[in-house]
């Protein structure tokens, strides 16, 4: 058998770095941070133990990229669903539901990730949170934005503020309720995004994250296996 290329080694690193990811979003979102283990995120990858620690310095920044990957593609699928718009304001609306619903459908992944980077080693500055940082930013500049580099930042704290208290233990903020303020902020319509009552968030194809991770089957002729 002849080696493989250089670009078969590399999707095959792609794709194995794609399985880690999201058998930590799958695992963290079941068990929780404590319960779940490195080599428990290998074996649910199908991954040797030893890669993990070739992709990522440990179990923190592991999950949060891994979460950070989930909060991008929930998010990029959200913008660019049908009927696709380019109107800001309705972006800016389904950015904020995007967010807030994720806080909904994975409580125990998002109060992990709220936790997690309120730790010393701070927020991971990786590929996916790049992706998301682009993302809100882009949302930031559609919506009017006259200075994005001091908006973003605020958008970012107000997401997070209203995911921690939306997720508080013991003390609780109803989503609606974060919801209407952050609306109110932005000057949206209610009815823009997706309201609470409307059903718009299809939560049993949410509940499947694969479609947010490059892990299928390789194309026809690349020897990966």
């Amino acid at each position: 058998m002849s080696p493989r290329s250089a670009s078969v080694n590399e999707e095959l690193r792609r794709r194995s770095r794609e399985r880690l990811l999201q058998a930590a979003v799958e695992l963290v979102s079941e068990r929780g941070y404590d319960a779940t283990t490195l080599g428990d995120i290998a074996d649910r990858a199908g991954s040797a133990r030893g890669l993990v620690s070739y992709y990522f310095p440990g179990k923190r920044q592991l999950v949060q990229s891994a979460v950070h990957r989930l909060m991008h593609r929930t998010l990029e699928e959200a913008l660019e669903r049908e009927p696709r718009t380019e109107d800001g304001r309705e972006r800016m609306a389904r950015a904020v539901d995007s967010i807030l619903g994720l806080a909904l459908e994975r409580p125990v992944l998002m109060r992990q990730h709220m936790a997690g980077i309120l730790q010393a080693e701070g927020f991971v500055q990786c590929p996916e949170q790049q992706r998301l940082s682009h993302l809100l930013r882009d949302t930031v500049a559609r919506h009017g934005s006259t200075d994005v580099d001091a908006d973003y930042p605020m958008l970012r704290a107000l997401l997070m503020g209203a995911v921690y208290a939306a997720l508080m233990p013991g003390a609780p903020m109803p989503v609606p309720v974060l919801r209407a303020e952050l609306f109110k902020r932005y000057q949206l319509d209610w009815d823009m995004g997706s309201p609470p009552e409307s059903g718009t968030a299809d939560r049993s194809c949410r509940a499947d994250v694969s479609r947010f991770f490059a892990t299928g089957q390789p194309p026809v002729g690349d020897p990966l296996e």
